[in-house]
């Protein structure tokens, strides 16, 4: 469920309804906005706008920039220099 409302601002804005979310995963949503010393309501305001911040064809743009400015290069093996730091 949607509802809209206009902010101090005069900006419209919309409340959103999630029905039946496990408790399980509520815990872990509040466990994690906790860490990030945000309430529950922030934390979940967060994951929503990190999660549409950018469209698919946007990602699928900057996918296809960075593959074709990385195309060409060779690149090393990196486990050796992680193993190598992990024995230090």
């Amino acid at each position: 469920m949607i509802a809209h409302y206009f902010d101090f601002l005069g900006e419209i804005m919309a409340e959103l309804l999630i029905r039946n979310v496990e408790l399980k995963v509520i815990k872990r949503l509040k466990l994690r906005a906790k860490l990030h010393h945000r309430s529950l309501q922030g934390e979940l305001k967060y994951i929503v706008e990190a999660a549409t911040k950018m469209s698919i064809e946007e990602a699928r743009k900057a996918s296809d920039t960075w593959h074709k400015r990385l195309s060409g290069h060779s690149f090393s093996d990196s486990s050796k220099l992680i193993r190598e730091d992990r024995n230090r």
